[in-house]
């Protein structure tokens, strides 16, 4: 069989139309690989356990060279979404397959590809930001995140990085993020994570449903636990909620002129993370139940509809946390407003609109990033029409984190304004 019979056979495979197993075994994986393949708006893919792929048939048996030339071919070509869906097809074959779709894919920084969902929270490239969007439904309390310059004229072809809810509390207001727009279930596989305010809407923290890459884990006596009518939660749910960043807006009690003034710090990314030689926590997996710490919370037990709060500390990062703040706009004598340059981005005057940079060190922790560093853009939101925003960021955020940033501005804050 040639090559591009191969690739071929691949493509009916996705529309649900080839047979790729043996008799008797082809029914299954047949209806496996369609069902994987029909969501090109969203994340959400059904349960399935890993017993559940088998290695069957000739196409888990060709040789490595062959199987990974073919998977490298299908990840050159197809470079945007829905034609990126022909890359999670490959993946979700059979084990061989999975294996060498995992080797080809780059991560995000590397490539500027989303192909999985751990590609929401790795870093973006340091060359060129990621552009995004955000529509939001006043009657539902629900953002939506999408890939892409601007909406399409239906929608049909956005595709849905994550969403959230909004759902307010007597103490705060909890934004819940999930990788579907129809599942906010924090018992979920589809849970991301959440953000949460206090009172008066002027400071939030970020919570991950999965701990950083290089956190380590408190003992067992610091968890805190709880009873389900002693029933335990499934392993395979998030094991719990771990603070990686926190968000304050300053005070404006004497209702001074001016733009919003907000400070974000991020636990997990170190300032030298912007230098040239620096790195930023860049996971591999986000699936759950495959997570190298999961054994260590088989025993732990969660309360309904919540989990719990962990604070992990780093094992090695030792240095500053990188720290974003608001740039300076400048008054405009003629349009009586403060402005900013969007770059074309922002089109509707909001006091949501902001640009993040980074903050320079303490003075008593010096680090070596360069000026030109500390003036760059990270991260930008905007308005450019009713309930659509632009949301554009770059290393060393991940989507989830500039997301879970921008859903602030969305919060009321009576104290602020």
């Amino acid at each position: 069989m040639s090559l591009k019979s191969i690739v071929r056979e691949l493509k009916e495979m996705k529309e649900g139309m080839g047979n790729i197993s043996k008799r008797g075994e082809g029914r299954a994986g047949h209806s496996r690989v369609a069902s994987q393949t029909q969501w090109p708006n969203s994340w959400h893919r059904p349960n399935q356990s890993q017993e559940e792929i088998e290695q069957t048939g000739t196409w888990a048996h060709l040789p490595p060279e062959l199987l990974f030339d073919i998977v490298q071919r299908v990840e050159d070509s197809e470079v945007a979404w829905p034609e990126r869906r022909n890359v999670v097809a490959c993946a979700a074959v059979c084990r061989s397959w999975r294996c060498a779709t995992k080797e080809a894919v780059k991560t995000l920084q590397q490539c500027a590809r989303f192909t999985f969902p751990v590609s929401l929270k790795q870093p973006a490239p340091r060359d060129h930001p990621i552009q995004c969007f955000v529509r939001r439904d006043r009657a539902t309390s629900t953002f939506r995140l999408y890939l892409g310059l601007s909406p399409s004229l239906h929608g049909e072809n956005d595709k849905l990085l994550m969403a959230a809810r909004k759902v307010r509390r007597a103490t705060g207001t909890d934004f819940v993020i999930s990788l579907a727009s129809d599942d906010f279930s924090r018992n979920s596989n589809t849970y991301v994570g959440k953000l949460r305010s206090n009172f008066l809407g002027t400071k939030f923290t970020i919570f991950d449903s999965q701990p950083p890459s290089d956190a380590v884990l408190p003992p067992a006596s610091r968890i805190t636990r709880n009873r389900i009518n002693s029933k335990q939660v499934s392993p395979r749910l998030p094991a719990g909620n771990y603070e990686i960043a926190t968000i304050a807006y300053e005070l404006n009690m004497l209702r001074t002129r001016g733009p919003r003034r907000m400070h974000c710090t991020m636990h997990h990314i170190p300032l030298s993370s912007l230098q040239a030689d620096g790195t930023a926590p860049t996971p591999t997996n986000m699936v759950h139940g495959e997570n190298p710490l999961e054994e260590q919370f088989t025993s732990m037990n969660l309360s309904q509809g919540k989990g719990t709060t962990i604070h992990a500390p780093d094992a090695n990062n030792t240095g500053e946390p990188l720290v974003l703040k608001n740039k300076a706009p400048r008054w405009h004598e003629q349009l009586q407003c403060w402005c900013l340059n969007f770059r074309g981005r922002v089109t509707v005057a909001s006091v949501k609109n902001f640009q993040l940079v980074a903050a320079p060190g303490a003075a008593d922790q010096p680090t070596e990033v360069p000026p030109a560093e500390l003036e760059k853009v990270i991260l930008q939101f905007g308005k450019i029409g009713k309930d659509i925003f632009t949301m554009d960021y770059r290393y060393p955020l991940s989507a989830f984190q500039a997301f879970a940033i921008c859903l602030t501005s969305f919060d009321t804050k009576p104290a602020c304004e």
